[in-house]
């Protein structure tokens, strides 16, 4: 007997009862499980997703709104970026300090080839969430489009914490309406599917800084 044959065979054992007219919309089902591991503590849980993001090779830097855009500035300068995406609703005041680097506005005409040519993009996201390391963007108006997160090299990140940040997918999956373009990030771009070596850089950014704004 193959593999197939004895997976279908559980299968049918187990909804052997099952009454034929019956649909899975008419059995309620229990949702009773844990959401989180450190439900109520805002100091754990920031902590644990900044431990994950570095865990993913996520470069983690924390300041306060006051402090933002001078970090922007200094991350774009360290990179020796000359061009940078900017998303249409990202708040104007994030790259008040930003000098000598050319802003490209997100746009549905750029070529995957044009932004390519972009160093960096700075983004905010929808939700942070912790025990995963994981930033998810849904195309909101300081995020932009899915791809302009994922064609220039160098990605900055911002999150604003406590309020963007969860402890759980569970609790992520509630704040998030699935129509959007939902893309989920744990880390810079990276395969290890060749020979289990480790290759950054394949899909998206080979460098995530991540922002955290205390506040």
């Amino acid at each position: 007997m193959s593999g197939r044959e004895t997976v279908l065979g559980r299968v049918r054992r187990a909804l052997a009862d099952v009454p034929r007219e019956e649909s899975p919309d008419e059995v309620p089902v229990p949702r009773d499980y844990l959401t989180s591991h450190s439900p109520g503590d805002p100091a754990r849980t920031l902590e644990t997703l900044a431990g994950n993001l570095a865990d993913y090779r996520a470069v983690v830097h924390r300041t306060d709104a006051a402090g933002l855009p001078g970090l922007i500035a200094r991350l774009l300068a360290a990179r020796g970026s000359r061009s940078v995406v900017v998303p249409a609703g990202l708040p104007p005041e994030w790259l008040a300090e930003v000098q000598g680097v050319r802003q490209v506005p997100d746009s549905a005409a750029h070529t995957p080839q044009e932004l390519d040519a972009v160093d960096s993009v700075v983004t905010g996201c929808a939700v942070a969430i912790a025990e995963t390391g994981t930033l998810v963007l849904d195309g909101g108006p300081d995020q932009g489009r899915r791809r302009i997160s994922l064609i220039p090299d160098h990605h900055v990140c911002v999150v604003r914490c406590p309020d963007q940040v969860v402890d759980s997918v569970p609790q992520a999956v509630r704040r998030l309406r699935p129509s959007r373009p939902l893309t989920w990030i744990s880390g810079p771009s990276a395969t290890s599917d060749i020979e289990l070596s480790r290759v950054e850089g394949v899909h998206g950014p080979r460098t995530l800084e991540v922002a955290l704004v205390l506040g």
